[in-house]
């Protein structure tokens, strides 16, 4: 298991002041921060993930707690649906593409801070867009800054092209990552599911 690179400065800083304070003695002290630079390489863990093999298939972005499956216009049958993942400080924060494809725009929009499980946080909340377009379909994955997050990161620029499954960036702590799946993929989870990145299958395209 990998530590992802925007993490080095997290876990660097307090390892060198308890490096420091113990050197100096100061062994109450130095305990708390060593439990801090633990947690910070737990946080910023980058496990490696096998996509599944099968043809057709849509993958989660993210590790977390799907906490809605919604349709944007439930009025319509040709609605594209929304999936909701949510995030927590334990959860993997690495995110990834969930379609083999090209990058055709990366929108970043500077926003609040709301809780990352408020349905509104998808329209005001600090966020960076992401629209994918594979062979058989095209979608929209949101990276979603949460009460805690204050930084988002993508690696990825307008144009890359990315793999079912690679890497597109993270969150730092808690967030929240959206997906919107247009008509024609058949929804494979439920609200409540945990998922993990890169190999939770969340729909199927249909012919």
């Amino acid at each position: 298991m990998s530590i992802a690179r925007d993490g080095i400065v997290y876990i660097a800083v307090p390892a060198v002041v308890a490096a420091i304070l113990f050197a100096l003695g100061h062994w109450v002290l130095a305990i708390p921060v060593v439990v801090v630079c633990v947690f910070m390489i737990y946080f910023f863990r980058d496990p490696h993930r096998l996509p599944p093999s099968e043809p057709n298939v849509v993958v989660a972005p993210a590790d977390g707690r799907v906490t809605r499956v919604a349709a944007l216009d439930a009025e319509s049958k040709d609605s594209p649906t929304l999936i909701s993942i949510f995030l927590s400080p334990l959860d993997v924060h690495i995110n990834r593409s969930p379609i083999a494809g090209r990058i055709t725009d990366v929108t970043y929009t500077r926003g609040r801070f709301l809780m990352a499980t408020n349905e509104r946080a998808s329209l005001v909340n600090e966020q960076n867009a992401l629209t994918i377009e594979g062979e058989k379909v095209s979608l929209v994955c949101k990276q979603i800054a949460g009460i805690l997050a204050r930084r988002i990161v993508c690696w990825k620029q307008k144009d890359d092209r990315v793999n079912l499954g690679e890497r597109i960036g993270l969150i730092k702590f808690s967030s929240r990552t959206d997906v919107v799946l247009p008509a024609n993929v058949l929804v494979t989870v439920t609200k409540g599911m945990k998922v993990k990145g890169g190999t939770t299958i969340i729909g199927r395209i249909q012919p």
